[in-house]
């Protein structure tokens, strides 16, 4: 009797694991446009301080992000607990608050003069470059900055994990937002640490005495830039086609509009994936469009 109950204890245990990944994957799918754009932010976040500074900055921003997430997977499953209907309200809010990002990306250099960026840059650069100015205080600011844009980010991945688990027992529940909150912090700021090193590593290979060294340096420096703009690039798309989706997913009247939209196509399999994608892309552009404006408009009212 005994060990039939252990058996099954651990039968129970193993089943409880394979949905736990199963449901991790699904949910690290669903949060994947969040990360892009997490990945590429604090990249953006923590450049622009001393070489020799980089890494620390990235480990205390790491340090914030996982407090953020300590404040907000409590905070997700109370709200599932207690008030299991406003996850899905949370997601919207979610989705909306992803297009709107997405959507001003796209508008800025409308909204912001190149001038204004040059000049923004310019104070950053002589901040940097005097002497009596206080660097540490500036780097404090710069990772405070960074960890309230990351507990934005995390608030919005752990909404759309909660999303995906919300109808799970609590123990589940916990376990993938435990899962989704770690791995993303690890993920996000180990790459970020190497994006921010790449350029020195670049450089390092290019001043090494071996001639195939020196070409991967320049090869390193050449694509260090690149790969930000496409992060950034990459991110913004999906900030669309995961806020798009969850909009899509929360208003019913749309999802058939849509779904009947995908029929009539005639198309199937990975093509009619592709259309749906690209139906969810345009719905969260139209919906951070709508968003932008209402916002701009709110502001010029208020004179600002």
């Amino acid at each position: 009797m005994a060990g039939s109950s252990l058996l099954a204890l651990i039968d129970d245990i193993a089943t409880l694991l394979d949905d736990i990944a199963a449901m991790s994957k699904v949910a690290a799918k669903k949060t994947a446009g969040v990360l892009g754009d997490d990945l590429a932010l604090n990249a953006q976040q923590v450049s622009g301080v001393n070489a020799d500074r980089e890494l620390p900055v990235v480990w205390a921003v790491a340090k914030g992000s996982l407090r953020n997430k300590l404040i907000l997977v409590p905070a997700a499953l109370a709200i599932s607990a207690l008030l299991p209907q406003a996850v899905t309200p949370l997601l919207m809010v979610g989705g909306v608050f992803l297009c709107f990002e997405g959507f001003e990306k796209l508008a800025h250099k409308y909204l912001h003069s190149p001038a204004e960026d040059a000049a923004r840059h310019a104070v950053e650069r002589e901040a940097l470059a005097n002497p009596a100015i206080d660097v540490v205080a500036l780097e404090k600011e710069k990772i405070e900055g960074a960890i309230r844009t990351d507990f934005i980010l995390s608030a919005e991945i752990i909404v759309i994990t909660l999303g995906t688990v919300s109808d799970q027992p609590f123990l589940q529940q916990l376990t993938v937002l435990a899962v989704i909150a770690l791995v993303m912090t690890i993920g996000v700021y180990g790459l970020v640490a190497g994006i921010v090193k790449l350029d020195d590593g670049g450089l390092l290979l290019s001043r090494q005495p071996s001639p195939l060294a020196q070409k991967m340096g320049r090869a390193i420096l050449r694509a260090a830039p690149w790969l930000m703009k496409t992060l950034s690039v990459a991110g913004t798309a999906a900030m669309f086609l995961v806020g798009g989706g969850i909009l899509v997913h929360g208003l019913h009247p749309l999802a058939e509009t849509l779904h009947h939209i995908s029929v009539a196509s005639g198309l199937q399999g990975v093509a009619e994936g592709l259309l749906d994608a690209v139906l969810n892309g345009v719905t969260g552009i139209v919906a951070g469009a709508l968003v932008l404006g209402v916002v701009t408009l709110f502001n010029r009212l208020r004179g600002k």
